[in-house]
């Protein structure tokens, strides 16, 4: 098991290099630059605007450097500093714009991927177990209900229905006296009452998903000859569905974690817009329209970055789950 995760971290870490490497050279994709956008908004407004001043604007934002020094200067702050560059559309460190959203965006996808298990486990289990029963056609309708609708329209749903039975608009992670404010217990508290809409809203569609995945699995295990020889031994029921079919069915679940954090992260955007979540995907997506750089190369190379820690962690329980993925060379 050690040597499976030492032959893991030696690919994770140059995969990391690559990562933002890519990350830098993706964001520099599009036409034009942050620069262009911005000037050609000055002149949609009317405003006239010499080349004297597009010059002195390219060189205050190194524009003027060949892109392998960008990229140079990016990672050596980071590396050395700490420091993801300047925002030019916030005129902030990328580190402040993204310091208490990374970890209210992380927090969401982690409650959201733990409400995910909680219900989707056993109710895939149940299903498996007591196949074209009522509450199997009952998961099974929630499974392609949930697959088919898009998260945001659940938000808008769900924002209606509160504010038609209750008048109160929920929208926001805090109450409008706690926003900006310090952190106190009182804040946490506001937090917790506001947070479990995002999370149910993200998390339905991964419920949805993983009911399906498990229950397909479980199903094919549960028609094999081990299941009824362990039945034929007269082990309990319980027993010969929890030792072995359940953990095997779990295999393609945890295998999913690694796409499954980010695909939280990138699929809350307009969830987040909609219910004004101050999270990193509507940073993120007007980040892209301005061609803001450095902070949307930031939060690619944070996105990518979750993958690959996702799917590490997955490795290991895949490895501690199924013995038979710990290869020797």
């Amino acid at each position: 098991m050690v040597n499976f995760i030492i032959r893991r971290v030696t690919v994770l870490i140059p995969l990391l290099l690559i990562i933002s490497i890519l990350s830098f050279a993706i964001i520099q994709l599009p036409p034009g630059s942050y620069i262009d956008s911005y000037i050609q908004s000055l002149r949609a407004s009317g405003f006239e605007v010499q080349e004297q001043v597009i010059a002195t604007l390219t060189r205050q934002y190194g524009l003027d450097k060949p892109l392998y020094v960008q990229y140079y200067m990016w990672m050596k702050g980071f590396i050395l500093e700490g420091r993801l560059g300047r925002s030019f559309q916030w005129d902030q460190p990328v580190t402040e714009i993204l310091k208490e959203r990374i970890p209210m965006t992380i927090l969401i996808s982690l409650l959201s991927m733990l409400l995910v298990w909680i219900i989707s486990i056993p109710v895939a289990i149940y299903s498996a177990t007591h196949q074209y029963s009522v509450f199997d056609y009952i998961a099974t309708i929630f499974g392609f209900v949930g697959l088919a609708m898009p998260n945001f329209l659940f938000a808008l749903l769900f924002m209606w229905v509160i504010y038609d039975r209750t008048g109160v608009a929920i929208t926001g992670l805090f109450s409008t006296e706690f926003i900006g404010e310090p952190w106190s217990m009182a804040k946490f508290l506001d937090l917790l009452q506001n947070i479990w809409l995002p999370m149910i809203v993200i998390g339905l569609a991964g419920t949805a998903g993983n009911i399906r995945v498990m229950r397909a699995t479980l199903l094919d295990e549960l028609g094999k000859l081990y299941v009824t020889t362990a039945r034929a031994k007269g082990l309990p029921e319980w027993k010969v569905i929890l030792k072995y079919p359940v953990r095997t069915a779990l295999n393609p679940v945890v295998s999913t974690i690694g796409w499954l954090l980010p695909g939280l992260v990138g699929g809350e955007v307009i969830v987040a817009i909609v219910l004004n979540l101050r999270t990193v995907g509507p940073v993120l997506h007007q980040a892209i329209l301005t061609q803001d750089m450095y902070l949307a190369g930031s939060v690619i190379m944070i996105l990518s970055s979750l993958t690959v820690i996702g799917t590490f962690i997955s490795d290991i329980l895949l490895a501690w789950l199924d013995p038979r993925i710990r290869y020797e060379k």
